[in-house]
Formats: C-alpha cells, sequence, structure tokens
C-alpha cells in the first residue's frame, strides 16, 4: 500500500531566548502514513470539539516550578494513557518532529524547549492514530478541566499538572501563542498537542490541531 502524508499542517517553530519571546507558523507533523484503515473514528470535527474551561470548575493554585530534569514517563488515567517520552527536536521544515509512526505509544517531548515542571511552557506531541489503530493521543479530546496529567522525571520526582481547558485550533486560523504561549508568567506549563478537526483522505491532512493546556499543582515521588 502506497504511504501518504498525513499532516496536521505546515509551518515551523522559532524560540527565543527561554520561551520569552514565541514567534511560531502552523504545526506539522512532517511524517508519512496510508489511509486510515475502515473502523478508526476521526477526532472531532473543527472548533466544535473545544471544550474551553466551564464556570462551575474549581482549579487548583499552582504549584512552585521545579528544577531542570528531563521526563521519562507521562500517565494520563482519565483517557487510559501511560506512555513512555521520548526527546525530539526539529524536523527539515522546522516543525515539531514527533514520534516515528514505528511507536504509536510514545509521547514525544520537544528538549530543545522548557522541560517539564520548570517555568515556561513544555512541548508534549503525540500520534492521533496510525494506518490500522488508534495512537496514543487517540483520546485527548476527550480530556476536561481538573483532569490530572502525571510526568515522571528522571530526578525521581513526579509533576503533576492540572488541565485548565482544551481547544481545537482550525488550521486555517491556527493561533499560535494561544496554542504554545504561556498563559501566566512564572508558572510551569504543559502543552499536549495532536491532530484534530477532519481528516481530508484527497490531501491527506487533517484540519486542526487538539491543544490541551495543563500547569504545574504538585509534586510526588
Amino acid at each position: 500500500m502506497a504511504r501518504h502524508e498525513r499532516s496536521c499542517g505546515t509551518g515551523r517553530l522559532l524560540m527565543g531566548l527561554a520561551w520569552v519571546v514565541l514567534l511560531l507558523g502552523l504545526w506539522q507533523w512532517g511524517s508519512e502514513i496510508a489511509d486510515v484503515r475502515q473502523g478508526i473514528s476521526a477526532p472531532m470535527t473543527g472548533d466544535m470539539a473545544a471544550v474551553g474551561r466551564p464556570p462551575q470548575t474549581e482549579l487548583p493554585s499552582a504549584a512552585t516550578p521545579l528544577g531542570q530534569a528531563a521526563p521519562l514517563r507521562v500517565d494520563i488515567p482519565d483517557i487510559g494513557v501511560r506512555a513512555p517520552v521520548v526527546p525530539r527536536g526539529l524536523d527539515g521544515q522546522g516543525a515539531v518532529d514527533p514520534p516515528s509512526y514505528d511507536q504509536p505509544g510514545a509521547v514525544g517531548w520537544y528538549r530543545a524547549g522548557v522541560t517539564p515542571g520548570t517555568a515556561g511552557t513544555a512541548l508534549f506531541v503525540g500520534h492521533v492514530d496510525t494506518e490500522s489503530k488508534p495512537a496514543v493521543f487517540h483520546r485527548l479530546s476527550g480530556l476536561r478541566p481538573g483532569a490530572v496529567v502525571r510526568v515522571a522525571r528522571d530526578d525521581g520526582r513526579v509533576a503533576r499538572f492540572t488541565v485548565e481547558d482544551v481547544k481545537v485550533l482550525a488550521r486555517d486560523t491556527f493561533d499560535a501563542r494561544q496554542a504554545y504561549g504561556p498563559r501566566e508568567p512564572g508558572r510551569a506549563e504543559l502543552r499536549l498537542i495532536t491532530c484534530g478537526g477532519s481528516y481530508d483522505r484527497a490531501s491527506h491532512t487533517y484540519s486542526a490541531n487538539v491543544v490541551v493546556s495543563a500547569y504545574l499543582t504538585g509534586v510526588g515521588r
């Protein structure tokens, strides 16, 4: 079966000195995969899948940021994710490079950016599906504010993040600062990103990105 490019968008990622000044284009997968076989459901379409923060949701206070330590594993109990984290860089077009399709259960961490738990915005990326089955972030759009994301680090600590909102950002009106920029200065924040919206089989592209925003609220071991 022929393999085709399957993309969430196009563009490149440019970093300032410490994530303070942020200039971003659309974020792209840049990997190749055949059409999804019949039976795998597509992610929710467009902004209709955006959750936001319901007014009644009470979220905990932010915790003091931690020091540097690389992530090893991410656990998201509400959607059944328990996955290894692998460091990733940028691809040839300057986009964050996700894990290969040979690692559908792995989550990629942008290693040249912020480490999860330190002040700033750390980036985790993962596939929504493969040519034959759902991948690690297939249920990401189902998260709700208040859900917990735990990141095990190589210093023996587990950084606990709380989800504050979930958005589906359309490719044509992508707001890079909303997707990647810090929500509150000085906080330790985390973004979980995957493909979303509808899948166009003719162009082999998704129409949007699912972007989950979370922030550090506790630390364990």
